[in-house]
């Protein structure tokens, strides 16, 4: 995997993946607005998308009629440099007709422990805990 960020000025770079994706990130300057997502929220909600992608993934093989996946996640984070995650929450929401609890469970115990690279690795430093809210959508 490969990737390359160019600073564009006042505090904005831009990443560009291998795949050909970008995204603008940084931190804001004087009354400069924010150019998006900071570092460590790109980091942040790559761990979530690593493990929403797993789950799903899982809930599909295990013919789950799931029809949404939401993980919202919190975090503290370290009050001195550097400012590691201390802790993440993640909490699926999981939408879908009749899904079995303990299912959805076993997808996020599966993803949190063996599939989930960016959360496994944050958890190097960071307590990560997670929980699962089902929704259902009607038979």
């Amino acid at each position: 995997m490969k990737a390359t960020v160019t600073w564009t000025g006042n505090y904005t770079f831009v990443g560009q993946t291998e795949s050909g994706h970008a995204i603008a990130f940084g931190a804001p300057k004087g009354d400069a607005p924010k150019p998006g997502p900071s570092p460590m929220e790109l980091l942040l909600l790559g761990a979530g998308g690593c493990s929403a992608v797993d789950v799903v993934g899982i809930l599909e093989k295990s013919r789950e009629a799931i029809e949404g996946c939401e993980v919202r996640l919190t975090s503290e984070r370290a009050p001195t440099d550097p400012k590691v995650f201390t802790k993440i929450h993640m909490t699926f929401v999981v939408r879908g007709r009749n899904l079995s609890l303990a299912k959805v469970e076993r997808a996020v115990a599966l993803s949190a422990e063996k599939y989930c690279s960016a959360s496994i690795m944050l958890a190097r430093t960071a307590t990560l805990t997670h929980s699962v809210e089902l929704v259902e959508t009607g038979a």
